[in-house]
């Protein structure tokens, strides 16, 4: 006989999904600078404030590697690791996708770009908008 959901429990928390491409982002993790946050179920891994390398493992275009820079800025970083590509949908920034035969290392070498600062990476986020005071807060 089963039981009927229990209306005043706490709602039931699914599983996290752990994303598989952690461990690219692991060595910057030493970086005293360092912050990891979540994106649109991705994470991001921000040096100094910047936006540096974002890493997915869903469905493609968000599997692999994302490299956080500016359209002025591409070329020199493609002609580095020719495995780039511009994003699909964010074409301000670079794409290397997990499908790539090299993905390892070439994820290795962003790393190490960003742990040493390379200036064609990077993206300083804008600062969020802050919240409109409530008209009710007014009276």
């Amino acid at each position: 006989m089963r039981h009927a959901p229990d209306p005043f429990a706490p709602p039931q928390k699914r599983p996290v999904r752990q994303n598989s491409l952690l461990w690219i982002i692991e060595p910057l993790e030493r970086d005293a600078n360092f912050t990891h946050r979540k994106m649109f179920g991705c994470d991001a891994a921000y040096l100094d404030g910047s936006l540096f390398l974002v890493v997915a493992d869903r469905d493609e275009p968000w599997n692999g590697v994302m490299v956080c820079t500016s359209h002025d800025r591409q070329a020199a970083l493609i002609d580095e690791i020719p495995a780039l590509v511009p994003h699909p949908q964010l074409g301000k920034w670079l794409y290397l996708p997990q499908t790539d035969e090299q993905f390892e290392t070439w994820a290795a070498h962003l790393v190490a770009l960003a742990l040493a600062r390379d200036p064609r990476m990077g993206v300083v986020p804008k600062p969020r908008a802050r919240r409109r005071k409530s008209w009710r807060a007014e009276e």
